[in-house]
């Protein structure tokens, strides 16, 4: 065992076509994180590269997360990370 934290997140972006493909196949690449902070940093790297992006966790995490590519500026946008949003309860 290497010690390293067990990935919980992953985020998947589509990358350039090179040279002519025999065969249509999806062109994606997805990478694990073991923080959602971590996932975060990259997909922003990936955006700044102008790929298009999503992410997600890794089953069994609970509770599952799925960003579909229209959310990423969102959930980048969202500093508390994991937390689920407020709820308007009453007091």
């Amino acid at each position: 065992m290497t010690g390293a934290a067990t990935p919980i997140w992953y985020v998947t972006f589509e990358i350039r076509k090179r040279g002519i493909l025999p065969k249509q196949r999806s062109p994606r690449e997805t990478r694990t994180f073991a923080t959602e902070a971590e996932a975060k940093i990259f997909a922003r790297s990936k955006l700044d590269e102008g790929l298009t992006v999503f992410a997600g966790t890794i089953n069994p995490h609970s509770p599952k997360r799925l960003v579909p590519s229209s959310h990423i500026y969102a959930w980048l946008a969202d500093e508390a990370g994991n937390e689920p949003p407020p709820r308007d309860d009453q007091e």
